[in-house]
């Protein structure tokens, strides 16, 4: 059996590299954006920060698969000393090994909902700009985790490139993302934004007709933001009705999604009693969350993320 801490020190140390838990250079990690229009920043204008949370979705998939084979095992040991030794290997080389276990399919699936919340904006007329050397990782599986030092440390480095150049409305794609900077920078680096996730930011409207879904609700979103009202609103806005599921809101239930870092067993335990709660609804799932998407569709839930149901039914 390894050591937790030993995954905590793996993911501190890739974080202080190469500012991401994986260790994977920003240019391999962060490709998105490529292609898409964009134009310039103006006066106002918020940045765009996705937090790199949909993009690492496939390497969380890859190295938690491999945690998955050899938790329990007399093996996990040997592998934590293959990850320690990572530590000095160059950023090239790890970058080169964990891209050859990710499939192009996962990395177009969730780089394609990037693209989704990015246009869904553009439509709306929202004011913003991408600039893809201010999106960071914002630091959370390290607070989640409980190393507050080495969270607060990058936390510091995000907050003051964002502060330098002029950042002061951020439009987020994500509830960990959303959380850590609306919350966590302020009390650990004094540094405050006007932050706000994209749905909040969307004026859209739709006809009847369409099937019920029933909304899984972040931790972030639901417990700890109170957010879960504005997805609901955005749905019904489009003419599709949200189903009760039984614990939402503010006690909504944990997918388990952030445990799978350092025990995919008690992933499964906690995830199963979630895929229970949503599957008596009878209806199609649909969540705002990169890491609740992912876990979901790992135990054959049928879930979309909220970007694409709302792209595939907003009309002009």
């Amino acid at each position: 059996m390894y050591n937790p801490k030993d995954i905590i020190d793996l993911i501190a140390t890739n974080v202080r590299k190469t500012r991401n838990p994986f260790g994977v250079p920003a240019s391999q990690l962060n490709t998105w954006w490529k292609g898409l229009p964009r134009g310039g920043r103006r006066p106002g204008d918020a940045l765009l920060f996705t937090g790199l949370m949909y993009q690492s979705i496939p390497y969380i998939e890859a190295t938690t698969g491999y945690l998955e084979r050899f938790e329990d095992t007399p093996r996990a040991n040997t592998l934590m000393k293959l990850g320690r030794l990572r530590r000095f290997a160059p950023n090239s080389l790890v970058g080169w090994g964990l891209n050859r276990m990710i499939s192009k399919t996962d990395r177009t699936k969730f780089n394609g909902i990037l693209n989704s919340i990015y246009r869904l904006l553009r439509k709306s007329g929202e004011g913003f700009f991408y600039l893809p050397e201010l999106d960071f990782y914002s630091g959370i599986l390290l607070y989640d985790l409980g190393d507050q030092e080495g969270f607060v440390e990058h936390a510091r480095f995000v907050a003051h490139h964002l502060k330098v150049h002029g950042v002061e409305k951020i439009i987020t794609v994500d509830p960990h993302s959303t959380y850590a900077l609306k919350e966590l920078y302020p009390k650990y680096t004094g540094a405050t934004f006007e932050v706000n996730p994209y749905f909040t930011k969307l004026n859209l409207s739709g006809s009847n007709g369409h099937p019920p879904v029933a909304v899984h609700d972040p931790c972030f979103y639901g417990r700890y933001l109170e957010l879960s009202e504005a997805p609901v609103r955005l749905l019904n806005n489009l003419g599709i009705q949200c189903v009760e599921v039984r614990r939402s809101g503010t006690f909504t239930h944990c997918c388990g999604g952030p445990a799978e870092s350092v025990s995919p067993a008690l992933n499964r335990e906690i995830l199963g009693r979630r895929v229970e709660e949503l599957l008596e609804t009878g209806a199609p799932v649909v969540t705002m969350c990169p890491i609740c998407l992912a876990n979901l569709l790992k135990a054959g839930v049928p879930v979309e993320d909220l970007a694409n149901v709302v792209g595939r039914y907003w009309q002009d």
